[in-house]
């Protein structure tokens, strides 16, 4: 596994928007405050006009978010590269981005929701480590969440263990301003399908469920390498679930078992569902429980700390990740073997 440098002091980061830009006036206002912010912390920002723009989800056509995506890659100046936003079209940008690029220069390249088509196929296909936890814009929040404070101390390279929060937005509140942070409502409560305590080491890789689902079985998909390459490691997997309903999981969770990305798997990992959308009275544990990987042996934890329903945890996609989940409570740490 390929670990690039961590963000250094006084660095510079690329902020590319290969998704969706700012739609709405309190979206600007956020990303111009998350400018600020890095700026006052003594950053370095290259940022494109792009990132400003939306048109039907996307910030420009499928080749110009590319473009911008591969002279990031080339850019020797640019320590890490920190994606604007999600959004629903990042995929359409892949044919035409240029992944060398990464591999001659190597980088990390973060970022949450959306970005996952990115971050699964650098890792997967390109043996590169990526992080998965917050875009940029999470940063334009007027005061931020121990969840952004623990991602800027990892991406510095302080791999502290992260611990699962206290409470987070079961329900979403429209945001007025744009600097809103979260709206937190309900306790955090990390649950295990046998309803015991679960510890789990190996190495780690997801992102946003629906995207994996979009990339299973592509060109952009390298997880049948991943797998034999690291199967002495034993894989973890982790979900962070947007948008699919509890039969689409089930459907989902079997076509990838089908595809044989769970051979190697010690544990699987699911955060908080961003829907409960169901047509046969599902909850969370009975979605999984009648889905494949209730038959497989291994650790099942959901309702994470790793979701859209946030705070979410940061990933070093790639990693050895160490997992404890006991009384409700969990830890990850992350060690780069």
């Amino acid at each position: 596994m390929i670990y690039p440098n961590f963000l250094k002091k006084n660095g510079c980061i690329g902020v590319p928007a290969p998704s969706g830009g700012a739609s709405s006036d309190d979206k600007k206002h956020r990303f111009n405050n998350a400018i600020k912010r890095f700026q006052d912390m003594n950053y370095n920002l290259v940022v494109p006009l792009n990132i400003f723009n939306s048109n039907r989800g996307r910030s420009a056509s499928e080749k110009i978010r590319a473009n911008e995506i591969n002279s990031m890659f080339k850019n020797k100046d640019i320590d890490i590269i920190l994606c604007a936003a999600g959004g629903d079209f990042l995929v359409e940008i892949l044919p035409y981005v240029d992944f060398n690029l990464l591999l001659d220069n190597p980088k990390y390249v973060l970022g949450f929701s959306d970005p996952t088509g990115l971050l699964y196929t650098i890792t997967t296909k390109y043996d590169i480590a990526t992080i998965y936890g917050h875009n940029f814009s999470s940063f334009g929040a007027s005061i931020l969440h121990k969840s952004e404070e623990d991602f800027l101390e990892i991406i510095h390279g302080n791999l502290i263990t992260q611990h699962s929060y206290d409470m987070y937005e079961g329900e979403y509140k429209k945001r007025i301003t744009g600097l809103e942070g979260y709206n937190l409502t309900d306790k955090v409560y990390w649950m295990t399908l046998d309803n015991k305590k679960a510890s789990v080491n190996g190495r780690i890789i997801g992102g946003c469920f629906d995207i994996i689902l979009e990339l299973a079985g592509t060109k952009y998909d390298g997880m049948n390498n991943f797998n034999e390459k690291y199967k002495d490691d034993g894989i973890i997997w982790y979900f962070d679930n947007c948008e699919i309903s509890m039969e689409g999981v089930i459907r989902g969770l079997w076509k990838l078992n089908e595809l044989g990305y769970f051979k190697y798997t010690k544990g699987i990992i699911f955060g908080r569902f961003g829907t409960n959308t169901t047509c046969y009275d599902y909850d969370v544990k009975s979605c999984l429980m009648d889905s494949v990987i209730s038959k497989l042996n291994i650790p099942i934890i959901y309702d994470a700390d790793i979701s859209h329903k946030g705070p979410s945890f940061t990933i070093i996609n790639g990693s050895i990740a160490d997992i404890n989940v006991e009384d409700g409570k969990g830890t990850i740490k992350f060690n780069l073997d």
